[in-house]
């Protein structure tokens, strides 16, 4: 019997662990109430990190990590696609919410098959229509848990494919970084309909609050 409850102890980790992840995973956000267009913190520590990227821009994958550490990929891509570092960025922060584990991603995407790959938290449609002809074209969604470059690349190559759809008239609530963000969370399709000034739902208004928390810590990286 000892030997039985023993066992059941081993088993009961990884199933809490699975647990836990799936009360913070609702989509792409978790939500909450926050305040439109909060001023980002001042106090408010990053992340912590046990690993450093290498020189190609590969890392030994680990659930916590900062941000900051990619800001040279960050920077590198962000140019490559013609968008703002600083967003691409605070959107790494956005999704820095839960564990980044290879092994714990792969374990809740045989759960819930529609779950999001990697650091930048990216589905496979948006990864598959993003890679076409691009330098990463003959790369596979399934390797961005273990591969943080190519998830920050394409990353920065969404952001550049919803910023070309975008209209020239659009209302002016949002600025382009914001639409682009709530595209990256909600969809292009709603990011065109938040560019016509319709209010975002209570998710996608709380990852955009989130995003501007967030500018303080992505300015100071992409700098650094």
């Amino acid at each position: 019997m000892a030997g039985a409850r023993r066992r059941w102890r081993w088993f009961a980790v990884p199933i809490l662990a699975l647990a836990v992840w799936a009360m913070v995973r609702t989509g792409h956000t978790p939500q909450q109430t926050a305040t439109p267009h909060a001023a980002p913190p001042t106090s408010s520590p990053a992340p912590t990190s046990s690993t450093t990227p290498g020189a190609g821009g590969h890392a030994t994958p680990s659930s916590v990590y900062d941000p900051a550490d990619y800001a040279p990929q960050v920077r590198k891509y962000a140019a490559k696609a013609g968008i703002e570092p600083r967003l691409l960025m605070a959107i790494l922060y956005n999704e820095a919410y839960k564990p980044h584990d290879p092994d714990l991603e792969r374990a809740w995407q045989r759960h819930k098959p529609d779950a999001a790959f990697g650091i930048a938290n990216m589905h496979r449609a948006a990864f598959e229509e993003t890679r076409r002809g691009r330098d990463f074209a003959d790369r596979k969604w399934e390797e961005l848990p273990d591969d943080r470059g190519l998830a920050i690349e394409a990353a920065a190559w969404h952001l550049h494919d919803l910023a070309r759809q975008l209209p020239a008239q659009r209302s002016a609530t949002y600025s382009q970084s914001d639409l682009l963000a709530l595209g990256y969370n909600a969809g292009a399709g709603n990011m065109l309909v938040f560019a016509r000034g319709v209010t975002p739902g209570a998710q996608a208004q709380s990852y955009l609050d989130r995003l501007h928390n967030n500018w303080g810590n992505a300015e100071k990286a992409v700098a650094s």
